[in-house]
């Protein structure tokens, strides 16, 4: 018996405007049920490439399907066959809660006998029961992304694509979204959501890293984190931080140097000891407090694979 055909399939999907490349030969593969992390910094293509698989915008070059419809040429026929939340919170702030499922039911053409049992659900599910009638622009941030997930599941879709939903909510609502999320998924919804918070990719079934328009790697974030950097990971501690940084990335030993929050991470060439740093900043009359040998994190996978691309090396 064959394997079931992907639910989101892109190959060579790119995207131009103008002169500029937003997203650069992209292939992605994603199965039913599956929860798929699209993970970069602001301007890194992952917005325009929701826009393309969700029939909103044109590809330059490429092709793709989602749910079996061709986005090129099937794109009206496909937006009833998936749910998308926009980096933007969409719903009226001058409705109520109940007011705005309404209303999306209407756009998504649910069938009458459904609304009441379908509104009943996307409540409860967001944990709103008892504030169905309060405008919803009252709501905290985490509430009002629940409730937008609930519009956008209205129609059942087979389908979720969700851009930076969580972004400006805070860590417990983001956490409690995600259960949300994680739900739908147990159903077999499939869902792609972009984000650039590194710590949100530990709930996705696997993540696509993209930098500046290219898909950098794809995987689980146990299988990301494995990813060979070439060398031994330390965490430095020193002062000040940022003259280390500048000296680190001149010395020979270091292959590469990045500030993660009021430390350095240093990725020094096999075999090479720490004990060559304390000597080396001393000598720049930059204080060392402590060095200890760690796990890479998804965000040092991250930094080491843009900076091989940038430099044209390619992963394997």
């Amino acid at each position: 018996m064959s394997a079931e055909a992907p639910v989101v399939e892109a190959i060579g999907l790119t995207k131009r405007f103008g002169k500029f490349t937003a997203v650069d030969r992209l292939d992605l593969s994603i199965a039913r049920g599956e929860v798929v992390g699209f993970i970069g910094p602001n301007g890194a293509g992952k917005s325009t490439t929701i826009r393309m698989l969700c029939g909103l915008l044109s590809p330059s070059a490429g092709r793709a399907s989602v749910a079996g419809y061709d986005i090129g040429t099937q794109a009206e026929a496909l937006r009833s066959h998936i749910g998308y939340m926009s980096q933007k919170f969409s719903l009226y702030g001058d409705l109520t809660c109940y007011e705005n499922l309404r209303f999306f039911c209407g756009i998504y053409r649910v069938p009458r006998h459904d609304i009441a049992e379908r509104i009943r659900l996307a409540i409860s599910t967001a944990g709103l029961e008892g504030r169905e009638n309060i405008l919803v622009r009252t709501l905290a941030g985490g509430w009002k992304q629940r409730l937008a997930l609930g519009c956008a599941n209205l129609h059942r879709p087979p389908v979720l694509f969700l851009d930076e939903p969580t972004s400006g909510v805070e860590p417990e609502a983001r956490r409690r979204f995600w259960d949300l999320i994680h739900g739908l998924a147990a159903g077999g919804v499939t869902v792609l959501v972009s984000t650039h918070y590194m710590d949100e990719a530990e709930y996705c079934h696997r993540i696509a890293l993209i930098d500046a328009g290219h898909l950098v790697a794809i995987g689980s974030p146990n299988e990301l984190r494995e990813h060979n950097l070439g060398g031994n990971l330390f965490e430095l501690v020193c002062a000040p931080p940022g003259a280390a940084l500048a000296a680190l990335r001149e010395a020979p030993e270091v292959i590469d140097a990045a500030i993660f929050g009021d430390r350095l991470h240093v990725l020094m060439h096999p075999g090479v000891p720490e004990t060559v740093l304390q000597p080396f900043l001393a000598g720049r009359h930059i204080e060392f407090i402590a060095v200890r040998a760690i796990r890479p994190s998804l965000e040092d996978v991250f930094v080491q694979l843009v900076t091989h691309a940038d430099k044209g090396v390619h992963s394997p």
